[in-house]
């Protein structure tokens, strides 16, 4: 009986560690680069040790940056919160390290019950602006890339897992810059609400560049009155979210949106 018992107790986690691992990546992706929100947990221990990362400062435009996120999540009476820590500007997620690193291992070696892997992802706004220093943040090392703690994310019930297209409201105060001249990626609801795309993901399609952006909307399983569109802008797109919370969704190939907000 007590064998079935540990046995039923792990498939439990096991489905549990599924759910929250689609709630928080996407509320994750939603914090913003530099988010400076703060945590009550703990730094994450490093898990191997740190082999040399090249330190790179924020570009002038962080649009095509590489980065990865490695979340410690803290479930406990039904609610699901997260520290997320990420390695953007301190280096560019190599993928060799990358594919080393063990979830399983980290969390065990941080002393959370589950630990989310989320990356390799690119950003797509040339910047975003916040309050604070990204060198006040704690910084942590997993498997040799060195990462900033960047946000602790709240998501709720276990139950809201990142179903594609549903829209999650995110409090995250910053100003996401698309620049004049670049092309932007945008969702239309059937109310004609629009979300531009603010990172896209390689982790289902790890070949989807940039260059395949444009062509999304003869991929994408998009709801009844749902469309796709590209464009090129003619004026600079501010995303602001400093007095209003953010919404955010994921389409079904883990691409990020952010709803665009008046001018």
């Amino acid at each position: 009986m007590i064998i079935r018992t540990r046995i039923a107790t792990v498939a439990q986690r096991t489905a549990r560690g599924a759910v929250l691992a689609g709630s928080l990546v996407l509320a994750s992706c939603s914090s913003g680069a530099e988010s400076g929100s703060s945590s009550t947990a703990s730094e994450a221990p490093s898990t191997t040790a740190p082999s040399s990362t090249t330190v790179a400062p924020a570009a002038e435009s962080m649009r095509t940056k590489r980065y990865c996120e490695v979340l410690l999540v803290r479930p406990g009476d039904g609610q699901v919160a997260a520290d997320v820590y990420n390695s953007y500007p301190l280096n560019d997620c190599p993928q060799e390290q990358w594919a080393q690193l063990d979830a399983a291992a980290i969390a065990s070696a941080a002393g959370v019950p589950l630990a989310v892997l989320n990356g390799p992802r690119f950003w797509l706004m040339d910047r975003v602006e916040k309050v604070g220093s990204p060198s006040d943040l704690p910084k942590s090392d997993f498997g040799g890339i060195e990462m900033y703690r960047q946000a602790s994310v709240e998501v709720g019930s276990i139950a809201d897992a990142a179903i594609p297209y549903r829209p999650n409201t995110v409090d995250r105060k910053v100003v996401f810059t698309f620049d004049a001249g670049q092309t932007v990626y945008e969702l239309t609801d059937p109310a004609g609400v629009t979300y531009v795309m603010q990172t896209w993901s390689q982790q289902r399609d790890p070949s989807l560049t940039e260059s395949d952006l444009a062509g999304l909307g003869a991929r994408l399983q998009l709801p009844e009155g749902w469309t796709f569109a590209a464009r090129t802008l003619d004026a600079p797109l501010l995303i602001d979210t400093r007095t209003v919370p953010a919404q955010v969704l994921q389409d079904d190939l883990g691409n990020s949106y952010s709803q665009e907000t008046a001018a």
